[in-house]
């Protein structure tokens, strides 16, 4: 490992780490069973094996995959800027996940995975970027000392 990436806090890895473990069981659950992403689709007129249903929870799915496998790769081996960049996309998805929560209106049922949750690892996330923003702003002084 480079000394960058020997510079990131564990608690940062771990974290990044358990947060790449959700995205791959999300990826899982969504290849799984479209009912993750459709809970309660009564009186919408839509079966849950509907080609459009089925079709979103797989883009869903591919989607967390990807993301997942970026985010845990660079838990493990990843510099400052890495896990900052990746973390960064994490936390657009939770903002994403916010705004349509507000546009669709909450209810009791999806108050929890609507808006507690992504409200939650969005604070996590934004905790990890500025940590990795920092760090980055350290190791980047510590060199400029050094080259003088």
């Amino acid at each position: 490992m480079s000394i960058r990436s020997e510079a990131v806090p564990r608690w940062v890895r771990v974290v990044v780490f358990v947060l790449g473990l959700m995205n791959l069981a999300f990826a899982v659950m969504g290849y799984v069973s479209t009912s993750v992403l459709f809970p309660d689709l009564s009186g919408t007129g839509l079966a849950s094996d509907s080609p459009v249903l089925v079709m979103a929870s797989r883009e869903f799915s591919a989607r967390n995959l990807s993301i997942a496998l970026a985010v845990l790769i660079v838990s493990r081996v990843g510099v400052p800027e890495a896990i900052a960049i990746v973390t960064i996309i994490r936390l657009l998805t939770e903002v994403q996940t916010i705004v349509l929560g507000f546009v669709s209106g909450f209810s009791g049922a999806t108050i929890v995975p609507g808006l507690v949750l992504p409200a939650v690892l969005l604070v996590i996330e934004v905790m990890i970027v500025r940590t990795m923003f920092g760090l980055v702003a350290r190791l980047e002084a510590d060199a400029a000392k050094i080259s003088r």
